[in-house]
């Protein structure tokens, strides 16, 4: 095939889908491995030139008749996972916000009492080490909302960029022995 596209060899369309989910046949989610193969596979191509599963099909049923109906199963599926993964970075950002509360009212406890100390009286090494001790703890209850903030986030918006990208793609059946 010159086209390039993710290529799926199954015996029936049943094939592609989980037959574990409850929901009717083509609002199911794709079996794991189905997905994961057209994952894997996309990424494959780094030039982003793939834009087609071509699924081809041992047997045909009454399913393979029906060709849009298995392309839009399979862009609802991707489209779901963009929506979670959506609703996953508004959870991670809530909770980076929730913790960025929490480590500034730490931060600045911290700097209270370190500053306190060191108007305070005592004064010695074992004063300049509990200073310092106070200076670190403070900062580093500001790591978990730092590290949010500059790094969990991006690899959320890229799956989500990325499962939205399949959402949109266009999907062939290929039945054996069809014309």
């Amino acid at each position: 095939m010159s086209e390039r596209a993710v290529e799926l060899h199954l015996r029936e369309i049943a094939q592609l889908f989980d037959s574990l989910d409850p929901c009717p046949f083509y609002e199911r989610d794709l079996d794991p491995d189905a997905e994961e193969y057209i994952v894997a596979s996309v990424r494959e191509f780094r030039d982003r030139a793939v834009d087609t599963i071509v699924i081809h099909l041992d047997q045909a049923d009454g399913h393979a008749a029906q060709p849009q109906v298995v392309e839009q199963a399979i862009r609802r599926h991707f489209a779901r996972k963009a929506k979670l993964a959506s609703g996953e970075l508004q959870t991670l950002v809530r909770r980076g916000w929730i913790s960025l509360s929490i480590g500034l009212a730490f931060l600045t406890t911290l700097l209270v009492a370190s500053e306190a100390i060191a108007l305070s009286t005592w004064d010695g090494p074992v004063a300049g080490i509990v200073r310092e001790s106070l200076l670190i703890g403070g900062w580093v209850a500001m790591w978990k909302p730092l590290e949010i903030f500059l790094y969990d986030w991006w690899p959320i918006v890229a799956r989500k960029r990325f499962l939205l990208r399949l959402s949109e793609f266009s999907v062939r059946l290929r039945v054996a022995g069809a014309a």
